[in-house]
């Protein structure tokens, strides 16, 4: 299949999902000054189902438009964090907030709290599950319905540089950001830490249950593998941080989807833009990993001004 092609047949295997041409709507309830950053608290109209509680962070210095960076957050069990690992992190993750070190670099930064999530917590992620796979659709569909339509609004913003947009998250925050970017071409630049994950290479060493049932679509891998979906990403600028003891993402698949993206990314003229940074530990953000990512989003998004 063709490049569209494949986008197109992907959000068909994600469910029923809202109407994309409905408009998207964003109310300010709060604006607060943090150590080097402006940080605005939102209630979004994303999907036309319920409301979306956000944050957007943009630094105090300079002026805008800013490059955006769109921050994930991760699971962990945590269902009262949500976007709140934006600002306070987790203990999986090194400090400073990653708030601090974006707006440092001088982007802005926004996260919603996903489905099942903090101020989106009313009904659990497994009732969740269950009640849109009665009506036709997928959590995972939903949640990144909710992050293309979140870029939507972002993109209306004076204070954003809609040509310059990243993305970047932790494990469940991980995936979404490179099926993000897999399915928009807006997303001009990916970091994802512990989220490197073959669907089948997981399924081989029985490594299912390490993983929430938000992430699973029905008839997916009957059309794709994870590296055919990667591909799409392919030729813009991808890091990819793994642990090597990280059971949640087998080294095998780590390995397997290197070389198969170290080949895509050659074929289209662009090796320099792939990089996987295997490091030690498991599930958890490294000082080694920390040290590398910043200095890819500065190189590859915020150096990269028209």
């Amino acid at each position: 299949m063709r490049v569209e092609e494949s986008r197109s047949k992907l959000w068909e295997l994600l469910g029923d999902l809202p109407a994309a041409e409905r408009a998207v709507s964003a109310r300010l309830l709060k604006q607060e000054t943090f150590d080097g950053y402006e940080l605005e608290t939102l209630l979004l109209d994303l999907n036309g189902l319920e409301l979306v509680p956000a944050y957007f962070a943009k630094p105090r210095e300079g002026e805008g438009p800013y490059p955006l960076v769109v921050f994930n957050h991760s699971h962990g069990g945590n269902y009262g964090n949500g976007r709140k690992e934006l600002i306070r992190s987790s203990g999986y993750l090194q400090e400073p907030s990653f708030a601090k070190v974006l707006t440092d670099l001088g982007c802005a930064v926004c996260s919603i709290d996903m489905w099942a999530f903090n101020e989106r917590s009313g009904k659990s992620e497994g009732e969740l599950v269950k009640e849109m796979l009665w009506n036709g659709r997928s959590l995972w569909g939903m949640m990144l319905y909710d992050h293309h339509r979140l870029i939507d609004y972002l993109c209306t913003r004076e204070d954003v540089d809609a040509t310059r947009i990243g993305t970047i998250g932790m494990s469940m925050g991980g995936l979404m950001a490179w099926w993000l970017a897999a399915l928009d071409e807006r997303v001009g630049v990916v970091v994802d830490l512990c989220g490197q994950v073959d669907a089948e290479t997981l399924i081989a060493k029985r490594g299912l249950e390490h993983h929430g049932f938000y992430y699973y679509v029905p008839g997916l891998l009957k059309h794709f593998t994870t590296l055919e979906i990667q591909k799409l990403i392919a030729p813009r600028p991808r890091l990819s941080l793994v642990g090597r003891n990280d059971r949640l993402c087998p080294i095998e698949g780590v390995q397997l989807l290197d070389r198969g993206l170290r080949e895509a990314y050659a074929a289209v003229g662009r090796p320099d833009h792939w990089q996987t940074v295997i490091t030690g530990g498991g599930h958890m953000e490294t000082a080694e990993m920390r040290a590398a990512w910043p200095e890819f989003i500065k190189r590859h998004l915020v150096r990269s001004a028209p």
